[in-house]
């Protein structure tokens, strides 16, 4: 068993965030209750700043849904500007969502209603001469990556037909859409890293390694699973943020723990 080409895991590895958004979302932690201002007094824990789990929900829909996305700008006109971290710093805003997923339509409702457009919403819509003057004037920006780690060529390539001008161009820059070459595991190994490993004496407190959908991943209980990304000897990256080191400890044929240098470390100890 070995890992799929890169771009396709970060493209499904991005779909599969989104279908949690039709049923009961995760508790974040720490938890505020559910709530919104409603003309009685009632508001959640963190007001004025946004109930987390609308922010979570706008960036969500932002992927697939025109119809959920007006709703909620509706509501709130605030949210279209909503950025949401998935974990380890894999921050995407709406627009961002809709940037990788092809989604014009959301995208261009997004900017009327505020949201700030980017390189990567104009890749995206096709906008060649905008591309252009930003690689122009940022030489090597083409490099950054949005969310998920997705590169700049994916979005341009997501637009299809009225992007292939900019596919093109960007194709023209060399570094354009490369990546490190990934270490693919074998079956046993994927088998040997999978399980519990836990952190700390809260429920919470606990990652669990698990193997889906062709590619291994980590979820803190109640988050949302992230991809990882095979560096060699154990050593891996989540979805979204390669400065951040997920290091499994092996011995005798068996992951005794992982530790994860985020600013700082974490020790997991297998459970």
């Amino acid at each position: 068993m070995s890992f799929i080409d890169r771009r396709s895991l970060l493209k499904s590895s991005a779909l599969l965030l989104y279908p949690v958004l039709n049923a009961t979302l995760p508790t974040v932690d720490p938890a505020p209750p559910a709530g919104r201002p409603d003309g009685d007094g009632g508001v959640h824990e963190l007001y004025p700043t946004q109930d987390p789990d609308l922010v979570r929900e706008m960036v969500g829909v932002s992927h697939f849904s025109l119809e959920k996305v007006t709703a909620l700008v509706g509501d709130r006109p605030t949210l279209a500007r909503a950025a949401w971290d998935w974990g380890f710093g894999d921050w995407e805003t709406a627009l961002g969502a809709a940037s990788h997923m092809g989604q014009r339509e959301i995208a261009r409702f997004l900017i009327s209603q505020g949201a700030p457009p980017t390189l990567f919403s104009a890749a995206m819509q096709g906008q060649l001469e905008v591309v252009k003057s930003i690689v122009l004037a940022l030489p090597g920006i083409e490099r950054v990556k949005g969310p998920h780690g997705i590169p700049l060529l994916d979005h341009a390539i997501a637009g299809g037909d009225a992007s292939a001008p900019v596919v093109a161009f960007l194709k023209t820059l060399d570094p354009a859409g490369k990546d490190r070459a990934l270490v693919p595991l074998a079956e046993q190994e994927v088998k040997m890293l999978c399980g519990e490993y836990v952190f700390g004496k809260r429920p919470r407190d606990r990652f669990e390694v698990s193997f889906a959908d062709g590619r291994l991943g980590i979820t803190r209980t109640g988050g949302t699973r992230r991809s990882l990304f095979h560096r060699g000897d154990f050593d891996f990256y989540p979805a979204g943020a390669e400065s951040v080191q997920i290091r499994f400890s092996v011995h005798n044929g068996r992951a005794t723990a992982l530790t994860v240098n985020d600013s700082g470390s974490l020790r997991a100890v297998r459970s």
